[in-house]
């Protein structure tokens, strides 16, 4: 029985490429998903499959190594070969006997491998995880690794879709860029790596808990935890960041209290050691309708925020 692209894992419809002269593998293929879901384009040859690839790219390859003019190893070496498509999914179809001695994985780029005689339901669920493992890999933030924007909206919008109450904390490092100025680049990226841990580690502190840590991007962090949660944490983030950024800093710089830097019009400043400020959105009985909403708010609440040079947070719990 196959899902509608509302019942199914993802968001919009999937496009598949199937490089096989296996016409009942194609129908196969096709049967597991309806064509809103997941639509297969077949090719019986891989050369005329890789011609359409570079001007359309598909969500995922799937590649028979019973092709006729190309190996389905040459088709995912060429493909993970160009690095515009290294993260595009590539599953091997294969014969018992392809698998008889042990692959180098490093010299066979594929994702995911399925053998003959097929079972419906394994491929069905290993095409799905393979699809949903690359939409998770591509919108991981390359620096944290947390969830980035894409995963972060799908969850607040499911929570609100299931009536779950939920608080929402964005996490908003001050005077970041002052620092970077000064520190480089690199010495930037271990604050946000300290930020990430922290965060990360205070909210799985809290066991048996509905909770989401995510990293919109630079130094801005979300997590998700239940509205009777949300205050302590912060509480406990903003004590564990102010006893240890400072150690970030020159010892110069941390006996002063603060740095000289530019500011965004490039002007000379005096600029206070980083802090960090927290917005939380608070969603009970349904309030909220709308990921945009819960954005809205937390806009103004973030601003409220950073009028406070020092670490603080501030938490919206309006009932309408």
């Amino acid at each position: 029985m196959t899902q509608t692209l509302e019942e199914s894992l993802f968001q919009r419809k999937q496009t598949a490429f199937l490089l096989s002269p296996d016409k009942a593998l194609a129908e196969l293929l096709q049967s597991l998903w309806a064509p809103d879901v997941l639509e297969f384009r077949v090719f019986e040859y891989g050369g005329t499959a890789i011609e359409h690839m570079f001007n359309e790219p598909p969500d995922l390859l799937l590649v028979d190594n019973r092709l006729q003019d190309i190996s389905g190893k040459e088709v995912a070496n060429l493909v993970k070969s160009e690095n515009v498509y290294r993260q595009l999914p590539v599953v091997m179809c294969v014969d018992p006997v392809d698998v008889e001695e042990p692959w180098n994985w490093n010299k066979v780029e594929v994702d995911d491998f399925l053998v003959r005689p097929f079972n419906p339901s394994e491929v069905r669920d290993r095409i799905n995880l393979t699809l949903c493992r690359a939409m998770r890999a591509l919108d991981a933030n390359p620096l944290s690794k947390l969830p980035g924007n894409t995963s972060i909206i799908q969850r607040i919008q499911s929570l609100i879709d299931d009536q779950e109450d939920f608080a929402l904390a964005y996490c908003d490092l001050d005077y970041f860029k002052s620092y970077n100025d000064k520190y480089g680049f690199s010495r930037g990226d271990e604050i946000l790596m300290m930020s990430a841990r922290l965060i990360v580690n205070t909210i799985r502190s809290y066991p048996g808990v509905m909770s989401f840590v995510g990293h919109v991007g630079g130094d801005d962090f979300v997590f998700i935890l239940p509205p009777d949660k949300v205050e302590d944490a912060c509480q406990r983030i903003i004590k564990a960041f102010d006893d240890i950024v400072p150690h970030f800093y020159d010892p110069e710089d941390r006996k002063k209290g603060n740095i000289t830097s530019v500011d965004r019009e490039g002007n000379t400043k005096v600029f206070p050691l980083m802090a960090v400020s927290i917005a939380v959105v608070v969603n009970s009985e349904g309030r909220i309708k709308h990921y945009g909403e819960v954005s809205s708010i937390a806009m103004g609440l973030k601003k409220k925020a950073k009028e406070n040079p020092k670490s603080c947070y501030v938490i919206d719990q309006r009932k309408e």
